[in-house]
């Protein structure tokens, strides 16, 4: 199938719902970052739920994998936790299942992402994986791993199956090149502030808003940005420029800092400081 005829195809899903939404009411998407079974599926969920509840409008949830592609040492090594403990990917969507199945109106209306390298996908199977993951009520996959003239196939399964392909464009992506993958991209593009791994960053990049502008001039998908941002203070920088921001390293990092603290302490405590970057996405906010 041609990339222009997969990108025509009708494939409304939460996503889409989000952002039309959100631009309605002027607004900006906050998407935390959480790894799936760090330090259990229990409390993954209970994350999910507190984050949504403190303002959290999309969550990026990601898959374990051994040698895990763009993610710095925080993230790597939450990864390697849930690893040892034998998290799956069954038990994974068991436990998005049960979130969309509780039928509480707010988790319902929350798209949920995953991340994970395309080696996950292809061990699983790709229509197993893509079946079992519409079906537990997963709105997207992000693959950073899976190059731009390799995802042909794999966006139109999914397209199928009303789920959304979210490429990656990062700052040193050629410019052709990240016009082929906005045009390979359904649902957001993910744009990647700086380059290299990611991780908390004191400074973002000076010529990020002319980079996020340029795409924006090429694409009428909302564009994410992601990778370092870390402190209400790049949110409340960035949410004019953005349709929405990841924030991962930083709340993983929070996590990994309490794992010695009794759970609901820790789950309320990363609750408040997504609800601190909740507050900085809203216009006017003070700083």
């Amino acid at each position: 199938m041609a990339p222009a005829a997969i990108a025509t195809m009708p494939t409304m899903n939460r996503i889409d719902v989000l952002f039309g939404r959100l631009r309605e009411q002027g607004r900006h998407a906050l998407m935390p970052f959480v790894t799936a079974g760090d330090p259990d599926l229990a409390t993954t969920g209970l994350l999910i739920r507190e984050m949504v509840r403190r303002g959290a409008d999309m969550i990026e949830l990601g898959i374990p994998y051994s040698d895990p592609v763009a993610d710095g040492p925080v993230i790597a090594a939450s990864y390697q936790r849930a690893l040892e403990r034998g998290v799956k990917v069954a038990h994974i969507l068991d436990a998005v299942r049960a979130i969309r199945a509780e039928g509480r109106e707010e988790l319902d209306a929350t798209p949920i992402v995953s991340m994970s390298s395309f080696a996950i996908i292809h061990r699983v199977g790709v229509e197993r994986y893509l079946d079992d993951a519409a079906a537990a009520g997963l709105d997207g996959l992000i693959v950073p791993d899976l190059p731009v003239e390799e995802s042909a196939a794999l966006m139109e399964k999914a397209t199928a199956r009303a789920l959304k392909l979210i490429q990656l464009i990062t700052p040193t992506t050629p410019k052709a090149r990240a016009e082929e993958i906005a045009r390979m991209t359904t649902g957001f593009i993910y744009f990647v502030s700086v380059a290299g791994i990611t991780g908390e960053r004191k400074e973002l990049p000076p010529d990020l808003v002319a980079n996020v502008e340029w795409l924006r001039a090429r694409t009428e998908l909302p564009i994410c940005v992601g990778f370092g941002i870390s402190t209400p203070d790049h949110v409340r920088r960035l949410a004019p420029v953005a349709d929405g921001l990841i924030v991962g390293s930083a709340l993983v990092r929070r996590l990994a800092d309490a794992a010695d603290r009794p759970r609901p302490e820790v789950v309320r405590d990363i609750g408040d400081f997504v609800g601190e970057l909740a507050g900085a996405m809203k216009p006017g906010e003070a700083g």
